[in-house]
């Protein structure tokens, strides 16, 4: 078979590609630099990553997703382009690939084709969608297509998705533009309005992934340098795992919220099967400190954390791409061919 099937998550902050045969290629974030005065981009993935914050004034670095969906068409198309040959490396064939994209289970039908004639712009001979949580629950190994009911929460860069799958279907889902993201914005603006510390949004992100927690069994300290807005100089404070629980705990209640709405209207038979399983987490999120144990506790129901949380969206797409025929009822959102 010349043919080569790629799942992609697209993840607002994360892209990552996989090829079937091979497993994940390509994680890298999802940035792209600009010159602002000629439109040309200058750089993609990791080495844009590097520039946020730190470019001069004719460059930008913007990230072309938002909230789990895409904000500028042409620069997220020029990034997939890039991705996908990057991925495909030496490898390219005459035949082109057929492209799984996961979107969040609440993104609407323009939002759903302008993913799908992006990928058929950038070279897709077929371009089909599947839901986060969908996505997610096959990555964690779950068996969807079987009579009973499972619980996934996703909680990504842009958006949290939470779902409950029986018979190879989404009976019931919530999608949340709350998750690693405002965390970060939270943090950035806990900084300011604590310390008079301005701080970046990776440096936002370091002192969640080091120090964060939301359910804290120890307290962890870190050192951060930022641009104090009174003197307007440079300036180190330390601030510790306290510090992120008061941060993010809006964030945090929101997603709380949504699981127990989702469990809330849940049908009994399902919810039986769901507190004898739990409720599975994915996503970068789910390595939050805590987020299984608080979630159980809110709820009554078990919870864990899948098996690298991480690429579980992106291993669910390639997989339900190589099971096309099988899962084609309920699981593939749509299809486009070149």
């Amino acid at each position: 078979m010349f043919r080569r099937d790629i799942g992609i998550d697209l993840g607002t902050a994360t892209v990552l590609v996989y090829v079937k045969g091979e497993g994940i290629v390509l994680n890298e974030p999802s940035v792209v630099a600009i010159d602002t005065a000629t439109k040309r981009i200058l750089a993609v993935g990791e080495e844009a990553h590097r520039m946020l914050g730190r470019t001069p004034g004719n460059i930008v670095a913007v990230r072309p997703l938002r909230e789990g969906v895409i904000a500028d068409y042409e620069i997220t198309e020029s990034m997939l382009r890039h991705f996908l040959k990057k991925a495909l490396g030496r490898k390219r064939s005459f035949f082109r690939p057929r492209v799984m994209i996961c979107i969040p289970s609440g993104a609407t039908d323009v939002e759903k084709r302008a993913v799908l004639e992006a990928a058929i712009q950038v070279g897709a001979s077929e371009a089909f969608l599947i839901e986060e949580p969908m996505a997610a629950a096959i990555g964690a190994g779950i068996d969807v297509a079987e009579p009973r009911g499972n619980m996934v929460v996703d909680i990504g860069g842009g958006t949290t998705d939470i779902a409950v799958i029986s018979l190879g279907g989404i009976v019931i889902s919530t999608s949340l533009r709350v998750a690693g993201n405002k965390m970060d914005e939270a943090i950035v603006k806990y900084i300011k309005n604590k310390y008079n510390l301005l701080i970046g949004e990776q440096t936002a992100e370091e002192i969640k992934k080091r120090i964060g927690s939301v359910m804290p069994r120890e307290v962890k300290k870190m050192e951060v340098r930022g641009r104090d807005l009174i003197q307007r100089l440079p300036r180190t404070i330390e601030v510790n795992t306290m510090d992120v629980v008061e941060a993010i705990k809006d964030e945090v209640e929101a997603i709380l919220r949504g699981v127990e709405g989702v469990l809330e209207k849940t049908p009994p038979e399902l919810a039986a099967d769901i507190i004898e399983r739990g409720i599975i987490l994915t996503g970068g999120g789910s390595l939050l400190d805590g987020f299984d144990r608080l979630i159980s506790e809110r709820t009554g129901v078990p919870a864990m954390v899948a098996d690298d949380p991480l690429t579980c969206v992106a291993r669910g797409t390639g997989k339900a791409l190589e099971e096309l025929d099988a899962l084609r009822g309920g699981i593939i959102r749509g299809g486009l061919r070149r």
